[in-house]
């Protein structure tokens, strides 16, 4: 699987915490915040509890595996404009999550890594879907599987989202 066929990419560990969210609350989604209450944190919710935007952009599906179906992985519209050659991999670590997002009361926090995609794989990667896109019945990208973070051709330049105003 090219591990380069998608803009959104899941760490195993995080995984793991979207499926005891999954057990909890139900479908999820994420969407890459733009750095207002919660800094650029990615937001979980419960799927159809944050609304998307017609102009927002749906970066790709994570499969977190077990039962839990594919998790959408959206940005803003003028954020997919900056971000739009980079891969953004969520990840998880020890601390508390946003005040807004699902893994806030577990002691584990969601973090966004990222890593450039290449020119020639940035070529033949799909335009990615609008909202307006995906409300209009559009075919949903391939969902992918959680990676190994350490196992990732680039993590060890790869650094994580920080937006500036």
């Amino acid at each position: 699987m090219n591990l380069f066929g998608t803009r959104a990419l899941v760490t195993v560990g995080a995984a793991e915490l979207i499926r005891g969210l999954h057990a909890d609350h139900g479908p999820l989604m994420f969407h890459q915040s733009g750095g207002c209450c919660d800094g650029s944190s990615p937001m979980c919710y419960g799927e159809g509890d944050f609304i998307i935007g017609d102009r927002d952009v749906l970066l790709g599906r994570v499969d977190p595996g077990g039962d839990v179906p594919p998790v959408p992985v959206w940005i803003s519209g003028s954020q997919f404009k900056v971000w739009q050659h980079t891969q953004l991999i969520l990840d998880v670590v020890p601390g508390r999550g946003a005040g807004f997002s699902l893994e806030a009361p577990t002691g584990q926090r969601f973090l966004t890594r990222s890593r450039v995609i290449p020119d020639a794989q940035l070529a033949v990667l799909p335009d990615p879907l609008t909202g307006a896109e995906v409300e209009a019945g559009a075919e949903l990208p391939e969902a992918y599987p959680p990676v190994e973070w350490t196992g990732l051709e680039g993590a060890e330049e790869a650094c994580r989202v920080v937006i500036l105003d």
